[in-house]
């Protein structure tokens, strides 16, 4: 009796805390479907991905392309008893969220019933937004519970009045942080199944390399100190007034950063370096495959997140990124938001920042550049941090657990 997990978009290179739990609910004898509302895109893959077995099945991405399969799903279920429930809530929906995101949703929930597996246990859906309601409606024409794991974006863009339905409607919820945890369970009415649930680092992927040898301290070009970001080029990783922070660091102070990830920023990003002169000091590498990424903490002396809250909301939670850098005992800047505080203690496990604060983010970098040892200290206490709290292979326990209930386990 198979578990349908419900992804955007399948594989992706900057989702590897969902890749990591489908490889972990597969070690533990759950029988997935993979569904996938979108064709890949990055140029390549993780190892992860590759010993992932799950089938995947991929949803019309737009439903003119496909519309004999979307018609051969709407006649497999007009049908059923569930119909007429699973479209007069999306009408309902429709009526409040009219737009063409909101029809595909529905298309794509007809080719999910008609075509998922008919021993299928539950919809399980990554992220409350889009795949939440395709899951949503495809559950209701099949007669099955549904449930969704909510991130970040997902929690902080999707209208008030979705989220309460939603909530109320789920066999049960997860989240990742505290911050989505609090904000949720306001929502939330009396006998909602909500649960915090941190993704945590498949430390076995991310061994300690022990202590690091280099004592950089940024004084001549050969003690250069190197920078290491990776993230999507997005509004709300920051990496915008990371800019300008570095354009500001003091001229004797010698430094060089990469940056790791796509995005549809990275073009402007690029031009914002050259106005600023920086183009000899910073290297754009794309999206790498996660060895690389291993191989690039480890040979870095500080990684740097700027993350924000963008005008439209959306901000980040717990990102993975900060638990592999740390997994290497790499010192960490990053700002003081809700979901990263509850990874990061300043001055403990690294230095937090406000966000969107320039000067804040030059003097961070600055004076962690300048004390080698002090980088040390946090390195080696946010990797501690990771091993004793963080670990994938305990956070993932109650998630097993859930699925269990739905029989999606041999």
């Amino acid at each position: 009796m198979p578990v349908a997990v419900v992804l955007k978009g399948y594989p992706r290179l900057s989702e590897t805390f969902i890749a990591q739990e489908i490889h972990s609910l597969e070690c533990a004898g759950v029988d997935l479907q993979l569904v996938s509302l979108r064709q890949p895109t990055d140029p390549t893959t993780h190892p992860i991905h590759r010993e992932i077995n799950a089938p995947v099945l991929y949803l019309p991405e737009y439903l003119l392309r496909e519309p004999l399969r979307v018609i051969k799903g709407w006649l497999a279920c007009r049908k059923r008893p569930g119909y007429q429930a699973a479209r007069t809530l999306w009408i309902r929906d429709l009526k409040r969220d009219y737009s063409a995101n909101r029809i595909r949703r529905f298309g794509q929930a007809l080719v999910l019933a008609a075509e998922a597996p008919p021993s299928t246990s539950l919809l399980y859906a990554h992220f409350m937004h889009t795949p939440a309601s395709v899951a949503r409606y495809a559950a209701l024409l099949n007669d099955v519970p549904w449930s969704f794991s909510a991130h970040a974006k997902d929690i902080w863009t999707t209208p008030e009045w979705e989220k309460r339905e939603k909530l109320a409607d789920c066999a049960w919820a997860v989240t990742c942080t505290d911050a989505g945890f609090s904000h949720l369970e306001k929502l939330a009415p009396s006998g909602t199944h909500l649960t915090r649930l941190y993704h945590g680092l498949d430390t076995a992927r991310f061994t300690d390399i022990g202590r690091k040898e280099r004592v950089s301290d940024g004084s001549t070009p050969e003690q250069c100190i190197r920078l290491l970001s990776v993230g999507r080029a997005v509004s709300k990783k920051g990496f915008d007034i990371l800019l300008q922070a570095l354009a500001a660091l003091p001229d004797d102070f010698h430094w060089r950063w990469q940056h790791v990830g796509g995005g549809a920023g990275l073009s402007s990003l690029k031009n914002v370096t050259a106005n600023l002169n920086l183009n000899e000091k910073i290297s754009w590498l794309g999206p790498l495959p996660q060895g690389e990424v291993l191989s690039l903490y480890r040979n870095n002396d500080i990684f740097v997140l700027p993350s924000r809250v963008a005008p439209t909301g959306d901000r980040d939670g717990l990102p993975n990124v900060l638990m592999e850098a740390a997994s290497q005992r790499l010192a960490i800047i990053t700002t003081d938001l809700p979901g990263i505080a509850e990874f990061i203690t300043t001055d403990i496990h690294g230095l937090l920042v406000p966000p969107d604060d320039i000067k804040a983010l030059r003097d961070a970098i600055h004076q962690a550049g300048i004390n080698p040892l002090m980088r040390a200290a946090w390195g080696e206490a946010a990797c501690q941090r990771v091993t004793r709290e963080f670990d994938h292979a305990d956070n993932i326990a109650p998630l097993i657990s859930l699925l269990r209930q739905h029989r999606g386990i041999h």
